[in-house]
Order: C-alpha cells, then sequence, then structure tokens
C-alpha cells in the first residue's frame, strides 16, 4: 500500500449525476493520500445509489491525536455529513453537553451507538487504512468498536489495512466477521514505484547513477524485512 499524509484539512463530497445532493463525504483532518481510500471514494462514486463510505487514515506521527473517540467521531462526522438534515439524536447529544462547564465532547459510547443507528439506515461502509500505526491502547478499543457497530448494524461493512502483525488483533476483537486477506506486492513492481517517484523528483540535477542505484537498493533492502 502507498500512501502520503500532506498535513492539512480537507474535504470530498461525491455527488449523483445531475443532482445538488451530496452522497458521500470524506472528511479527514489531514487529507491523506491513500491509494485504498482513493478507489474506494471513486467506486462508490461511479456505483450510485444511497451509499455512505466513511475512511480514516492512521499516521504513526499523529497517534496523540488519533484517540479511539477522534477517530470514531470523525468518522460519524463523514455519515452525518452525508444527511440532507441533521438528526435529531446529534442535536440532542450537542444541547445535553452545553450543560456543561466549558461544553464536553461526545464520548465513545456515544459516539458507537451513534454509528451503529445511523449506519443501519443506509449501505454503510467504513474503511481504516494503515490501523497498524495506531497505538496499540486505542486500536483495541476502535476494534471493540466497530465490532459493537457492527452488531447494531449488520449490513454494514468494516474495510480494515495494515501490516500483517496487527491480523491477530482483529481476529481477537471482531472474531468470525472477518475475512483476512494476504497482499505482497513483488519486487519489480516495487522497483517500478521507486522509478516512478524519483522522476518526480523536483531536485533531479542532484541525481546521478550510483544515487540511483543505492536509493533502489536501500529500499529494496527495507522492503524484504517488511
Amino acid at each position: 500500500m502507498l500512501r502520503q499524509s500532506r498535513g492539512r484539512q480537507d474535504l470530498h463530497q461525491v455527488r449523483d449525476s445531475g443532482s445538488e445532493r451530496a452522497q458521500n463525504i470524506f472528511l479527514t483532518s489531514y487529507n491523506p493520500s491513500s491509494l485504498v481510500i482513493d478507489t474506494l471514494c471513486d467506486e462508490a462514486g461511479e456505483a450510485g445509489g444511497d451509499i455512505a463510505l466513511a475512511c480514516f487514515y492512521f499516521d504513526s506521527m499523529a497517534q496523540k491525536e488519533q484517540s479511539a473517540a477522534s477517530v470514531l467521531g470523525a468518522l460519524l462526522k463523514q455519515v452525518v455529513g452525508g444527511f440532507r438534515k441533521i438528526p435529531k439524536e446529534i442535536t440532542d447529544a450537542f444541547q445535553r453537553h452545553k450543560k456543561f462547564i466549558g461544553g464536553r465532547k461526545l464520548q465513545l459510547p456515544e459516539i458507537v451507538k451513534m454509528l451503529g443507528i445511523f449506519s443501519s439506515r443506509q449501505p454503510t461502509f467504513f474503511c481504516l487504512d494503515a490501523v497498524d500505526e495506531c497505538a496499540a491502547p486505542d486500536r483495541a478499543k476502535i476494534l471493540l468498536s466497530l465490532r459493537d457497530i457492527v452488531e447494531m448494524s449488520p449490513t454494514t461493512r468494516v474495510f480494515l489495512t495494515g501490516r500483517p502483525h496487527v491480523s491477530s488483533e482483529v481476529g481477537k476483537y471482531l472474531a468470525e466477521a472477518v475475512t483476512l486477506v494476504s497482499i505482497n506486492p513483488q519486487e519489480d513492481e516495487v522497483i517500478q514505484y521507486i522509478y516512478t517517484k524519483l522522476e518526480e523528483d523536483t531536485t533531479s540535477e542532484a541525481m546521478d547513477e550510483r544515487l540511483e542505484g543505492e536509493i533502489v537498493k536501500k529500499l529494496l533492502g527495507a522492503f524484504s524485512k517488511m
């Protein structure tokens, strides 16, 4: 999987052709470019219909900002953003929380309950990319929360990506609902990707064949250890 974080907020809307109704919303706090997420968003737009697609990309450099509540809250924001009108459950919850001094954010159990309710109202897909980059304690809470959501909304589908070492955790928390697929890129595919990225280098004048060869060799060495 090839991905890159660009450090800014971005909003993507998929609309039905000939309509101004937002079909799906993909909102993150740091605008990742993810092959998995981009492909799913494109396919959801082509499929049409009333489909909710909520995505989140984990970044090991931002683990402090990626608590279970913030991750599930981001998914909730995307699902709610696709509705014509903000659901009463949301407005009621925020009115309750305004009573606290300084206000209070939605708590994880509330977020999970709302995701279960709202995702049962339409076909919903959750995509969490690079779950291996999430801190272990938060990852456990997120997987347990996803299990609870799927139990409340059996038609909801969850798509996770990550390195092989997290597969046992996914199987532990999601149990029988899991289908694991191992994807192993071939060395020639990795080499092709490296050369593609080298061609995009804006400081190409500093590159020669020797340096290019060293870069490819080191990256292939790191790939073989993954």
